[in-house]
């Protein structure tokens, strides 16, 4: 064992000498404190004696012939420990030899007889001294002890097999232990384990707990000892694996060389020099690669890393580094592509030339990011594609949506098999043009896994600040981004994070009103259904009426998808009547919609639902666009409760409830009775159950549908409303005023309720939509009851209304 105690100067050891010596009581035991190790019983043990007290205290106890206690120091770094500074249970042990260096250090060999615990320490010695209480040790046998007993031996014989150069007396001295107590102490003072959990199982006097915390100990060494054991002969098969690949390829190259197969390496080499010199790459990437090439030119033929290394130089080599000569943009021809590929969607076009234009006067300026936010199926991809027809650029579309992992963005190390670039290196290699148009489509929709948040690795490819040196992990190189014309694509913003949003400037796309739906499809759509089921315009046609009623019907959205699908249906049945000859020209009118299409699968709700009061229409907000909504209120017998249902969000309950509140502060003014509260439920409900819905701008529809109920007036059928409220009775702005609009005059609406703070929205509303409705500007609750409630006494019986 290592000696624990400090080795003194020889000046101390002879001041020790001369240290007058009091005598110890017959029934105490001189001290003997140390540093990091526990003496067990019946074990021997080499000390090193340094400190002029334990030198004194050894030298007592060896002219005395006595036994002395050693203790176990809690602060090993203390020079002059107390009785505080020192464990209480220890080993009484006897002084085997005692013996003095030539270089003036003492040392002693001692071996433990029992466990002791100190009672109390014996004051005015000039070193260590206590009473103690000598434990014995337990004799007991039980089945159970026995079996701990073999058990643990087996575990220390094991363990010991797993050491590299185990003593063979050590071994046998554990294969011949007969007693479980002295086979527990010689295993724990062999464990290589910190000393305060030897000196815890010093501690433990019971058997049956200390064989138990040696096992656990030794199991656990066993499992590191069998582990490194493992490491060892697999890095020494590695090895050797290593050495025989090497004489065996060095002996392959030798005789590529006798046969003459080595040139066709050499020719190859030359052929990528001559490469990287065409590809002009910058200086700092040319180096790069040049490096690479003379490692790849060292390396043998069949050498597993060189597939790597090539496929790296060909990566390199394919990506378009120059920029090449660029077209001037003509504004003109910009603005005839859009209104080719477009119908309406003014603004958008407008702010798409001012892009383009500023691209033209300054070429090497830093255009900002573009994103187009909307619902499916209104254009957004499309317009990406005619800015690059208007720019005359390549175009190449990376998809985001579901990307939740850093190195779609930023590449994987090369370290990695199968490492790849990133989608936007990949993207600028497949346009073969540094200065194309990139559409990051649904960048909305990227999430955040395990391996990273790629949304955090999009900040640096769209920030025109930082994007000219732009890092991939598998290039390793800087690559300028700065001339890629970045369009991003997204539904919602309220998914994109707040650092990448500010990178961008967004551009809003609201649905199409129904006319702007019937322009798209007589120019777009039916033109483009007709091609793609080998149709010609002269055989088969849709009247403007029918369109107009597969708007109306059959279709309920903010874009156009579902309207090309119902088109290309029509035209299907249109294409099987031409194919089998029975008709030469098919025109499909109203009337044939329903054979065609089906039962309509949408129909005017507002007139049917508001026939009776307690119904409001209502204006809501979708990621896919507008829609309306109808707010519902009954009252039953009841105490005065209030019952929400419609899968609705904490939001949207706490507007029913501020609405109700309201209803009952007003009751005087709307010429309600007070004691309805008291005896009634009213109950709300939003139709449309299993669609959760919340937001707080479906107060002034709950409070007039409200109101409708408890004063029996009904709620015109062509009115629909939108705004917070508060418990003042105003009436707060709320957001996705287009759309909503939009939505109202798609639904057969003429007039609109909205908060009087909303008229900064009203510039964006489409023209089309905003000729067709009414629109009543609200301050307060007041203006919306009198503007949505018929007269008294125009109200329809509930029966009837059934």
């Amino acid at each position: 064992m290592t000696p624990s105690d400090n080795v003194s100067d020889a000046p101390a050891a002879e001041s020790s000498a001369s240290t007058e010596v009091h005598p110890i009581p017959s029934d105490a035991l001189i001290i003997l404190p140390v540093r990091n190790t526990v003496l067990f019983p019946h074990l021997i043990a080499p000390f090193s004696i340094g400190r002029p007290k334990s030198i004194a205290a050894v030298q007592q106890a060896v002219r005395e012939e006595r036994p002395i206690g050693v203790l176990m120091q809690r602060d090993p770094e203390a020079e002059d420990p107390g009785p505080d500074g020192l464990y209480r249970i220890g080993t009484v042990a006897n002084i085997v030899r005692y013996m003095t260096a030539p270089d003036g250090s003492h040392h002693i060999v001692c071996q433990g007889a029992q466990r002791m615990r100190v009672l109390d320490f014996l004051p005015g010695t000039p070193f260590p001294a206590a009473r103690v209480l000598h434990i014995p040790e337990p004799d007991t046998r039980s089945p159970e002890i026995e079996a701990r007993f073999l058990h643990l031996q087996s575990q220390a014989v094991e363990a010991l097999s797993l050491l590299p150069q185990a003593p063979q007396e050590l071994i046998a001295a554990v294969q011949g232990a007969t007693s479980p107590a002295q086979l527990a102490d010689l295993a724990a003072a062999y464990l290589d384990v910190r000393p305060e959990e030897k000196q815890e199982i010093l501690e433990t006097v019971d058997l049956v707990a200390r064989m138990e915390k040696v096992s656990r100990l030794l199991a656990g060494r066993i499992e590191v000892l069998r582990i490194s054991a493992e490491i060892g002969r697999q890095t020494k098969a590695s090895f050797d694996e290593r050495q025989r690949e090497a004489v065996l390829r060095e002996q392959m190259a030798a005789i590529q060389r006798q046969l003459g197969e080595g040139e066709g390496k050499a020719q190859e080499v030359a052929e990528l020099s001559e490469a990287i010199a065409k590809a002009e790459m910058p200086k700092e990437v040319e180096e790069q690669a040049r490096k690479e090439l003379r490692r790849y030119e060292r390396m043998p033929e069949a050498a597993a890393e060189g597939g790597m290394v090539r496929t790296y130089l060909d990566w390199l080599i394919e990506l378009p580094w120059k920029i090449g000569d660029e077209k001037l943009i003509d504004i003109a021809e910009a603005r005839r592509i859009l209104d080719e590929d477009h119908y309406g969607l003014e603004r958008i076009k407008s702010r798409i030339v001012e892009y383009l234009a500023v691209r033209k006067l300054a070429p090497q300026g830093r255009a900002p990011i573009l994103c187009f936010v909307g619902p499916p199926g209104v254009g957004k991809t499309s317009l990406g594609q005619s800015i690059a027809r208007a720019m005359d650029r390549p175009f190449v579309r990376v998809s985001l949506g579901g990307v939740h992992d850093e190195a779609e963005i930023r590449g994987h190390r090369r370290t990695y098999v199968g490492a790849l670039p990133g989608n936007i290196i990949q993207g600028i290699r497949k346009a073969k043009a540094r200065n194309c148009v990139m559409m990051l489509d649904e960048i909305d929709k990227m999430g955040r896994g395990v391996q990273g948040d790629p949304s955090a690795a999009m900040l640096e490819v769209l920030d025109p600040e930082q994007n000219s040196t732009f890092r991939d992990n598998y290039l390793g190189v800087p690559f300028d981004l700065s001339r890629v014309a970045f369009i991003a694509t997204a539904n919602m913003l309220d998914t994109i994070p707040g650092p990448l949003r500010d990178r961008m400037e967004i551009i809003s796309l609201a649905g199409y009103t129904e006319d702007e739906k019937l322009q798209i499809a007589r120019r777009y759509l039916v033109r483009r259904q007709l091609e793609a089921n080998g149709l010609k315009p002269e055989q088969a046609a849709i009247d403007d009426d029918a369109l107009r009623a597969i708007i109306r019907s059959y279709t309920r959205e903010a874009g156009v998808r579902s309207l090309e699908r119902e088109i290309g249906r029509a035209l299907r049945h249109a294409a099987v009547r031409v194919a089998e000859g029975s008709a030469e020209q098919v025109r499909i009118g109203v009337d044939d919609l329903t054979a065609i299409l089906g039962q309509p699968r949408f129909e005017n709700e507002v007139a049917m639902r508001t026939s009776v009061p307690g119904v409001a229409t209502g204006l809501a907000w979708t990621p896919v666009g507008g829609d309306i909504l109808f707010i519902e209120a009954t009252r039953t017998p009841g105490r005065g409760g209030l019952i929400l249902t419609g899968q609705l969000g904490e939001v949207m309950r706490e507007s029913a409830q501020a609405a109700m509140s309201l209803v009952k502060s007003r009751a005087a003014s709307l010429g309600v009775d007070p004691a309805l509260f008291e005896k009634n439920d009213v109950h709300v409900h939003v139709p449309a159950g299993a669609t959760p819905k919340d937001g707080p701008s479906a107060g002034v529809a709950m409070y007039v549908a409200l109101a409708s109920l408890l004063t029996n007036r009904t709620v015109r059928n062509d009115t629909a409303m939108t705004g917070e409220i508060s418990l003042r009775g105003l009436v707060l702005p709320v957001g996705g005023i287009k759309e909503k609009v939009v939505a109202a005059a798609a639904a057969g609406v003429t007039r609109v309720m909205l908060p009087a703070r909303n008229r900064r929205d009203y510039d964006e509303i489409p023209q089309g939509a905003r000729d067709r409705l009414e629109f009543i500007w609200l301050e307060r609750v007041d203006d919306a009851i009198a503007a949505a409630l018929e007269p008294a006494g125009a109200a329809e019986t509930p029966a009837a209304a059934e």
